[in-house]
């Protein structure tokens, strides 16, 4: 068995690959509108059209994989890179995922890294994801990019009155991508699904497979995942002003 020097030398030497995959098959109930939010408009273009862009446009990137639901009405009439695969959604984000996984087996090596990230999630910067692959680029396990918690924490009962403010030093927001080695990932959501399990993040998932450390990368804080109808007004902000 290789030493960590040995295996840091070994991962530096070896060639990889670097996937992207986009969970997409989820509906956005929170958003009240009349279609999935990643299809909704934003500054000339759909969400989801923003998130894919800014991932095809890394050349290390390879392939982009997205799950999208069976019923899906608008994913069709998208003009996206030759990048691009589909493959089918799940009923949960880490279904998705594990399918996009599958999509990619013949195609991505053990080794191999594997980018996920939020379709709902079109401001994430181009630099802030060539950050997160030079930081983890030897790391043993992977990472994700975050935003320490800058407000106060409070946690509440059920009838919403504090019971306990939180200290929030060394707390984070996790954002995406998160990035892990493909074949890693891929046994941790399997795990998961055999376990019957329910997971919010890919991380949890390496988490619960006894995978240590996992590195936060820090991100910018306009990196925010559409989720409430104000949110689009907020995103076009942030791309105005990255622009």
């Amino acid at each position: 068995m290789l030493d960590s020097n040995m295996r840091s030398a070994f991962l530096t030497m070896e060639q990889v690959n670097y996937w992207a995959v986009v969970p997409a098959a989820g509906v956005g109930k929170r958003m009240g509108a009349d279609r999935p939010k990643q299809y909704l408009q934003l500054a000339g273009k759909t969400v989801i059209e923003h998130s894919l862009q800014r991932l095809c446009s890394l050349q290390a990137i390879c392939r982009v994989v997205v799950a999208v639901s069976a019923e899906d009405s608008y994913w069709a009439d998208l003009h996206h890179s030759e990048k691009v695969q589909q493959t089918l959604g799940g009923s949960e984000r880490f279904h998705s995922v594990f399918n996009a996984l599958q999509h990619l087996q013949g195609q991505a090596a053990a080794t191999d890294w594997v980018l996920v990230h939020d379709a709902a999630r079109p401001c994430v910067r181009p630099a802030d994801i060539e950050n997160l692959m030079r930081k983890l680029a030897n790391h043993p396990v992977g990472g994700l990019l975050a935003t320490p918690v800058r407000d106060t924490l409070k946690r509440a009962n059920a009838y919403a009155e504090v019971t306990e403010t939180v200290n929030r030093a060394n707390l984070y927001h996790a954002l995406t991508p998160q990035m892990f080695r493909y074949a890693a990932l891929y046994a941790a959501l399997e795990q998961v699904l055999e376990r019957g399990l329910s997971i919010t993040d890919d991380a949890q998932a390496m988490e619960l497979a006894g995978h240590s450390p996992i590195l936060l990368v820090e991100s910018h804080a306009d990196n925010i995942k559409i989720t409430h109808p104000h949110d689009l007004a907020l995103a076009e902000l942030f791309l105005r002003q990255q622009a």
